[in-house]
């Protein structure tokens, strides 16, 4: 059965979801894209009890000989099998400054790359943020394996390496996906479960706090270590408006776990995603 060429990477403000699109069987030098624009309620960044609303511009393109961008992950499918996929993966690990988690290019989800629509108001202990390392956008380099149990089922796994403040961070995510499931003509819901191990170079970068540090913001010195850092699970529900326009709404639940969740920086563990998006297919 052929596959569906889906946008089904991840919600995550860290903009490290580097799961990848479904192989799209096409003729030799074909290529397929989508391209849009909507909006994204998140929080400012992972475990804030903030939230801001910004603009959320989309794209993702497949080639016929593997290449894809989805978002901001660049990767390319090197199997032939129906039945598994894997392949090299670079992707880019979003900024964060003060204000939060900095813009990306997303894929139907995520953050966003645009000014926010709202501004932005801080939770209530303030912005635990404010004296904090801004971190830069950071290059990730690694790669992906899915397995297909069914044709709409599969499992789905990546690992990236370099982000956080020395670029030494490691992402390991696994997740489980149920791809396009028709629930009426011209709409479809698919569903995704999954869960991100970090190594301790990411989680000190990203919800620790060190000496320094705590003295530049009043936050207490946390050294968390390496292990689970989140579990999510998602649904996104496309509405094929024709052959080329579809509007896909995307909504996702995210909880903190370890030694993340137990952060000074982080005000609450539980956060929802939503986006929604007018996209042109070419």
């Amino acid at each position: 059965m052929k596959k569906l060429f889906a946008l089904v990477l991840a919600v995550s403000g860290s903009a490290a979801s580097a799961q990848t699109p479904t192989t799209n069987p096409m003729p030799d030098g074909s290529r397929d894209m989508y391209v849009g624009l909507g909006a994204v309620s998140a929080p400012r960044y992972e475990g804030a009890d903030s939230r801001k609303v910004s603009a959320l511009p989309l794209l993702q393109v497949q080639w016929s000989h593997g290449l894809f961008i989805s978002g901001m992950s660049l990767g390319m499918h090197l199997s032939e099998s129906p039945t598994f996929e894997y392949g090299p993966l670079l992707s880019v690990h979003a900024s964060r400054d003060e204000s939060g988690v900095g813009g990306s290019i997303d894929d139907f989800q995520g953050s966003s790359l645009m000014p926010s629509l709202i501004p932005e108001t801080f939770g209530r202990r303030g912005n635990p943020l404010v004296g904090m390392d801004e971190i830069d956008a950071r290059l990730q380099v690694g790669g992906f394996f899915n397995y297909y149990v069914a044709p709409q089922w599969r499992f789905t796994s990546s690992a990236v390496y370099g982000a956080g403040i020395e670029r030494d961070g490691v992402q390991l995510q696994l997740g489980v996906q149920r791809l396009a499931a028709q629930v009426a003509p011209h709409h479809t819901l698919s569903f995704t479960m999954g869960a991100t191990v970090v190594n301790r170079a990411y989680n000190q970068s990203y919800f620790g706090v060190s000496p320094a540090q705590a003295r530049s913001s009043g936050n207490p010195v946390y050294a968390p270590d390496s292990g689970l850092k989140d579990v999510r699970a998602g649904v996104r529900w496309n509405w094929a408006l024709s052959p080329s326009w579809m509007l896909s709404t995307n909504v996702q639940a995210m909880r903190l776990m370890g030694d993340a969740r137990r952060s000074p920086l982080v005000e609450r563990p539980n956060n929802l995603t939503v986006s929604t998006a007018l996209a042109y297919r070419f």
